[in-house]
């Protein structure tokens, strides 16, 4: 049988870690946890590929980003994931303010396919940032005001919470090729 493609789209500012986060998935399920060196994948190698295989079946999953060699409004993209940089108060606008409508405006199939929000660089967080410490709680609720169908954060770095995000990313993928779809059953949901 062979494996099918999901297309999964990650969007967000530039330097908000989205290289990083893929260039330590890229790595395998065993290197997940705990700290591991990164060596940052090439864009001009887009898509990522990564084979999986779960108990309903095997499947490819294609990873853009904003900086694949393609235009990714070209895409259509089966699960898209609006990723912030959880040190950065603007890049948290950014998400509300830019991601969120070019997904609304870009996709067609942006009612039907699941929007994940994804913090990271969670490592960084700081008490002592002047601009106010982005705790979970308030990116948790923008993320609802969104209509994400989960909020999630890790730091690819230290491995945080890193396998439990990719976790969740797989379970979604898959579910988007099932008769219900990818889409929560309404709310935004906090691992």
């Amino acid at each position: 049988m062979e494996a099918q493609a999901i297309t999964i789209l990650l969007l967000g500012d530039e330097g908000c870690g989205k290289s990083t986060f893929l260039s330590r998935i890229s790595r395998g399920r065993q290197n997940l946890t705990g700290k591991v060196p990164v060596t940052l994948l090439r864009d001009i190698d887009q898509p990522f590929v990564f084979e999986v295989r779960s108990r309903i079946g095997e499947y490819r999953f294609e990873f853009h980003d904003t900086s694949s060699p393609e235009s990714w409004r070209l895409l259509q993209p089966d699960l898209v994931i609006i990723c912030y940089d959880i040190s950065q108060r603007l890049s948290l606008i950014d998400m509300q303010r830019v991601w969120v409508k070019e997904v609304r405006t870009t996709f067609e199939t942006s009612d039907n396919a699941p929007l994940l929000v994804l913090g990271l660089k969670r490592d960084l967080r700081s008490e002592n940032d002047p601009n106010g410490i982005i705790y979970p709680q308030e990116a948790y609720r923008i993320a609802a005001e969104m209509r994400a169908d989960k909020y999630m954060e890790c730091s690819a770095i230290t491995g945080e919470l890193l396998s439990e995000v990719f976790e969740d990313i797989c379970t979604t993928a898959v579910r988007t090729k099932t008769d219900d779809g990818g889409q929560s059953d309404g709310g935004c949901t906090v691992m």
